[in-house]
């Protein structure tokens, strides 16, 4: 029965086929929105979130601007922050924009930058030729530098910048290493590049030393353990406190890995917003379908009486309408599925991000399609079993 009553759905679905394909319109277009827009979401979210944990995993950026009695903070205070439990490494961000002189040539508006080792240490592929700064350079305060690649081509075409000597504010520094070239797809390199005319980078210390900087207003904290990281605010928190005497909005603390869960929790809603959009075009999809099974309740209600005049139980007609509703679905179904893989290729080729299949997604796309030819073919269904065979002969 199960054979025959399959092979007779297939037979009446194929009998009015343009009639099913637009029945199973509204289905297609719902899946292949919904494996569309998940893919692509979960696509961009991953490239986001990898950009975000570029910008902070592992580390905490701290903003002190102090208080009016007591502005940035000291290098003794810098100290204290190193040594608190789970601390790797700190790094101050200080930064100014002024004129580098290399034999009589002037290259004015270069970014001059002081940073500690830990930069170094802990960012990947910063440097790409020589050696980064070094925490003997840190401690004694040397004058050496790096610099980056707009600014070496400026200054020294066709001469190797290592080892070649510049002035900056009157004091010479040896250049050690080129920093890397920033990366487009990268935010971190974005946020790190220099201007147009150049970016110098020397020790933190070196920097207060030869421009007077008594307080450091920015710096980075980087974790040995991340999973302590929320300990580590605490405490860099209750170090804070103290030293701008409970002062308000005297400095603030941000960690990333805080902001990626906020990102993750919002893009989560954002995603479950777009597939509840998308899942009104597979309601509409299910009334097309109930719609159509009712007309051809209608159509076939000769059929149906004389089935049950012939001893066929309603169970049998109801599972063929059902099982007919059902085939127009997962029809629809798969080919959103396979229209909604393609789309999301496009799409992600067009927004330039990785394509990442989402088998939820299809999952997803499916099991909707199915629970739509289910729930909306069994009114039909129940009808037709219900009919009454003399009533249904008679109107032969």
């Amino acid at each position: 029965m199960f054979k025959e009553s399959l092979k007779m759905s297939f037979s009446n679905i194929l009998g009015n086929k343009m009639r099913s394909f637009l029945t199973t319109l509204g289905i297609i277009i719902g899946v292949m929105a919904i494996i569309a827009l998940i893919t692509v979401m979960e696509s961009a979210t991953g490239e986001v979130t990898a950009q975000f944990e570029s910008l902070g995993t592992g580390k905490l950026t701290v903003q002190a601007a102090g208080t009016a009695l007591k502005q940035g903070l000291s290098e003794t205070d810098l100290t204290a922050i190193s040594e608190l439990d789970n601390v790797s490494g700190i790094s101050p961000t200080i930064s100014n924009t002024l004129s580098v002189v290399y034999d009589n040539a002037v290259l004015e508006d270069v970014k001059v930058n002081g940073y500690g080792f830990a930069y170094f240490r802990k960012e990947e592929g910063v440097v790409s030729r020589g050696r980064p700064l070094l925490p003997t350079d840190e401690e004694e305060r040397s004058r050496v530098c790096l610099i980056d690649s707009a600014m070496a081509e400026t200054m020294f075409s066709g001469i190797d910048p290592i080892g070649e000597e510049v002035l900056v504010k009157g004091t010479r520094f040896t250049i050690v290493g080129l920093l890397a070239d920033a990366d487009a797809d990268d935010m971190m390199s974005q946020l790190q590049a220099g201007n147009e005319n150049g970016k110098l980078v020397m020790p933190y210390t070196t920097y207060m030393r030869l421009f007077g900087v008594s307080g450091i207003t920015a710096l980075e904290v980087y974790t040995m353990d991340s999973s302590g990281t929320n300990a580590l605010v605490e405490d860099l928190e209750v170090l804070l406190d103290q030293i701008f005497n409970y002062k308000d909005d005297s400095y603030s603390v941000i960690n990333m890995e805080s902001l990626l869960d906020v990102m993750d929790t919002m893009l989560g809603l954002m995603t479950d917003l777009l597939v509840g959009i998308a899942s009104i075009a597979l309601l509409v999809g299910g009334i097309g379908i109930m719609n159509m099974m009712l007309v051809s309740v209608t159509e076939r209600t000769n059929e149906i009486g004389l089935r049950k005049a012939l001893g066929a139980r309603p169970r049998s007609i109801q599972v063929q309408f059902l099982m007919e509703s059902v085939i127009l679905s997962l029809f629809g179904g798969f080919i959103g599925v396979v229209l909604g893989v393609l789309v999301s290729m496009v799409l992600s080729n067009m927004m330039d991000i990785a394509f990442v299949l989402s088998t939820g997604a299809i999952v997803l796309g499916v099991t909707f399609s199915l629970a739509v030819g289910v729930i909306f073919g069994w009114a039909p269904a129940r009808k037709a079993s219900n009919l009454n065979p003399i009533d249904a002969l008679r109107s032969m």
